[in-house]
């Protein structure tokens, strides 16, 4: 059956939105690709016509995904205060726990990139880079530049490990969640003061 330039463009687009936000809810590794495909309203076929392999359609949903995560972390759009408190306010956020649909796919996938493809890390380090920058220009001038790149790797690591934690204990505990991400965000907001 042909298919049509414009719709096939549109059902690439439905497959890597889909996978890219299933992928942030349950782990590359937790979606097969039929599943990707039947709720993108497409057969399995029709995603295989556009990506060589999951590993593939993985890398792509997970560029999608960091874009689109960095523009909410930026704030695009949005009055957010571009500053250390800013992002960690998002990012530690309890909404953020509680929509992993919608957060950093770093943050989803970061205990199971390394099983997947080169392309694929590259991508994850290619975006840790991008939002330790992004950490790193608000970091107060007087720390050392070299300091502050560091403390900005650590940052960005810090808040990836305490979601990943935070998330893996709000069925059984939400209390302990949500002190997981009020005590992240104070040690770190202590550190970025050099403290």
């Amino acid at each position: 059956m042909y298919v049509k330039r414009e719709q096939s463009d549109e059902n690439r687009e439905a497959l890597l939105a889909t996978a890219s936000r299933l992928f942030r809810e349950r782990g590359i590794d937790g979606v097969g690709v039929a599943e990707i495909a039947r709720e993108a309203g497409l057969t399995h076929g029709a995603l295989y016509a556009h990506f060589r392999s999951k590993d593939d359609l993985a890398t792509e949903a997970f560029s999608q995904g960091l874009a689109l995560s960095r523009e909410a972390f930026r704030g695009k759009g949005t009055r957010r205060k571009r500053s250390v408190s800013g992002y960690l306010d998002y990012l530690l956020s309890p909404l953020n726990r509680d929509d992993p649909g919608m957060s950093c796919p770093m943050t989803a996938s970061a205990s199971e990139i390394g099983r997947h493809g080169k392309d694929i890390s590259a991508r994850f380090a290619k975006g840790f880079q991008d939002k330790a920058s992004a950490f790193e220009a608000v970091l107060d001038e007087a720390i050392p530049e070299a300091e502050r790149r560091r403390l900005a790797m650590a940052i960005v690591a810090a808040e990836i490990g305490a979601m990943a934690a935070a998330r893996a204990v709000a069925k059984s505990d939400p209390s302990l969640s949500d002190e997981i991400l009020k005590a992240v965000h104070a040690v770190l907001m202590k550190a970025s003061k050099g403290q």
